[in-house]
């Protein structure tokens, strides 16, 4: 992923409220169901650091996220990096309510470029990734509240 790239956008609708999508994806014990696992803690608060690692085919990626930018139950922004790798971003899952439920929107903007030679840091991979996590893994928790 480069600088120079569109950033990647995924869109997800949820017929469930507003609050049930900001607790999914701020509160760890449901981010660990749909999201990662190993999340060692997370709090939706400006200055909040956390570090794991995730296992990818060849090589293990320790995934760094600082929180940015909070405003409660509407978006939370993350610094999103990877240790021993170049490469920077900025990740911001943004809430709106709509008559029929809720709007989800999930942006990745790169503000350093990541290696060309990693599959994994590709636009398509990160797109394929937010494409599994939010249309599938997430869709898949929230209809199973209910």
């Amino acid at each position: 992923m480069k600088t120079s790239e569109p950033p990647v956008i995924v869109l997800q609708h949820f017929s469930q409220p507003l609050e049930t999508l900001w607790k999914a994806i701020t509160e760890v014990s449901q981010m660990r169901q749909w999201f990662f696992d190993n999340i060692p803690d997370f709090k939706a608060e400006v200055g909040f650091q956390t570090a794991f690692d995730v296992q990818a085919t060849t090589r293990v990626f320790t995934h760094q996220w600082t929180i940015k930018g909070v405003l409660p139950l509407q978006k939370i922004i993350y610094n999103w990096k990877y240790k021993d790798f170049a490469g920077d971003s900025f990740v911001t899952f943004e809430l709106q309510e709509k008559e029929d439920g809720t709007l989800l929107t999930v942006t990745t903007a790169v503000i350093q470029d990541f290696p060309d030679d990693i599959p994994e840091f590709t636009r398509e991979s990160c797109l394929q990734g937010w494409t599994y996590f939010i249309k599938e893994r997430l869709v898949e928790y929230i209809e199973s509240l209910h």
